[in-house]
């Protein structure tokens, strides 16, 4: 029997409520000329309320040391093991924008990115283009065609966009363009098993052909891709945590995740504040709820720290829609960090905050690292906010006699 088989087994209905508020990137590093990390800096004090009453501590999302990608941090958040799940970020993009995906597609992420003249990286995100310019060159790669295979490419947001192929004996096993960093080529795509030999050429091929549509687009003049993946078999949060779950995000990626673990995504607006009042919209219709912000993660990558500071304040004017409601579980974390310092996700565990009737308060009186390294949740790995969160919740049962 398997860890989420073992849950099964133990949870139980009842009428309470969960919130799971995920600032992505939440965690930081402290600012050279201040000593204080983004969430030390920020004016949080609704934050700070909810840790005050609450049980603190600090997770990992993948184990110490392991920086995680995006889709393996929610997946541990939501209580499924990244590493018993493999989800690439292609099929979660694919999910995301509600393109019609098959068991024979193996999709990909794509990221329109600037190369120099030596085709070095100099920019991975193209400088962040516009939707619509991204539309734009979407429907130029369009063109390219393939005997044999139907080829899809499909915007997302921004510099982001989904690659689908489409034909018979394809594999996903391949290995990213991406390398992740700026200053070095793109990687030549390649094969992780033999039976993915003729995929790999087929978007090796792409890619290069994709170049010569790009040469004079400015500065997307080039594009990445990472996370090949193919459709996957997941329990849903009802079978498992008997849970009807929604999931609220403005970011397409983390709408295809809430649906593969079977949360009916609602549709939101684009900013912190439509969101927390999506929530309260919708709160007596659904007993769980993840509500994602995508903003804090985006000023990190981009070295940004006031703006993540300014973000991370923005979510906390609007703690107090949520706290209206008064869910018998609030749960405040992040996915994993991105600090400004380094520009990208990281290895550092992440603060969380446990507020509910029967949590066990600490002596923790602020919502930052520091703080939280001192609360009585002590630090655990990620897996365990799920379990956690239900027995809050008064929603598992003892096990044996």
């Amino acid at each position: 029997m398997n860890r989420l088989e073992r849950i099964r087994a133990l949870t139980i209905r009842a009428t309470s409520k969960i919130v799971l508020v995920v600032m992505d990137g939440l965690g930081g590093l402290p600012h050279p000329d201040t000593g204080a990390t983004e969430l030390e800096t920020a004016r949080i004090p609704n934050l700070d309320r909810l840790a005050a009453g609450g049980s603190c501590g600090l997770v990992d999302p993948l184990g110490c040391g392991l920086t995680p990608g995006s889709g393996p941090a929610h997946l541990a958040l939501f209580g499924y093991d990244p590493f018993e799940f493999v989800i690439g970020r292609g099929i979660l993009e694919a999910v995301g924008v509600d393109f019609p995906i098959l068991d024979e597609d193996v999709a990909a992420r794509g990221n329109f990115c600037t190369v120099d003249e030596h085709g070095l990286i100099v920019d991975r995100r193209a400088g962040r283009i516009s939707t619509e310019e991204c539309t734009i060159l979407c429907e130029k790669l369009s063109q390219i065609t393939f005997d044999g295979y139907q080829v899809f490419v499909v915007p997302v947001k921004s510099h982001r966009f989904l690659l689908v192929f489409r034909g018979k004996n394809l594999s996903a096993d391949l290995d990213d363009s991406d390398p992740s960093q700026v200053g070095v080529e793109p990687n030549q795509i390649t094969a992780l098993s033999a039976a993915a030999g003729k995929t790999a050429a087929l978007a090796n091929e792409w890619v290069a052909r994709a170049r010569e549509v790009l040469a004079d687009s400015g500065p997307a003049n080039m594009a990445l891709l990472r996370g090949f993946s193919a459709r996957p078999r997941l329990p849903s949060m009802q079978e498992v945590y008997k849970l009807n779950a929604a999931g609220i995000a403005a970011y397409p990626m983390y709408r295809g995740l809430a649906k593969l673990v079977g949360m009916q995504v609602v549709e939101c607006g684009s900013s912190i504040a439509d969101e927390f009042f999506t929530l309260s919209s919708y709160y007596h219709s659904f007993d769980y709820f993840f509500l994602h912000i995508k903003a804090t993660d985006t000023a990190g990558e981009d070295g940004d720290f006031d703006e993540k500071v300014r973000v991370l304040e923005e979510v906390d004017e609007a703690i107090p829609i949520l706290t209206a409601l008064e869910p018998d579980v609030i749960i405040a974390t992040g996915d994993h960090s991105t600090p400004a310092a380094l520009r990208g996700h990281s290895w550092h565990p992440v603060p969380l905050l446990l507020s509910s009737r029967w949590c066990r308060p600490d002596d923790v009186v602020e919502f930052s690292e520091r703080a939280c390294t001192r609360g009585g949740l002590g630090r655990f790995p990620t897996l365990d906010v799920m379990p956690l969160a239900l027995a809050n919740a008064l929603r598992i049962t003892k096990y044996g006699a």
